[in-house]
């Protein structure tokens, strides 16, 4: 039986499935942002790229944790 997703990662097929883009494309795009913060980037992705707010935070959540390293 396949291990259960949890955390920001568990809204990914959904972020693929509304929006039609795959998350490694989302990730490029937070990650190619001149913006730092978190809110920024939620912001951000919400306001250039319609995302609603729980997914943009789960991409961006995700995305600055790889950065750091966790």
């Amino acid at each position: 039986m396949a291990e259960t997703v949890k955390g920001p990662a568990s809204y990914f097929p959904s972020i693929e499935k509304k929006y039609g883009r795959p998350i490694a494309e989302w990730k490029e795009l937070v990650r190619s942002s001149p913006l730092t913060r978190h809110m920024e980037l939620v912001a951000w992705l919400k306001a250039e790229h319609g995302l609603g707010h729980g997914h943009a935070n789960a991409l961006v959540a995700h995305t600055l944790a790889e950065a750091r390293g966790e």
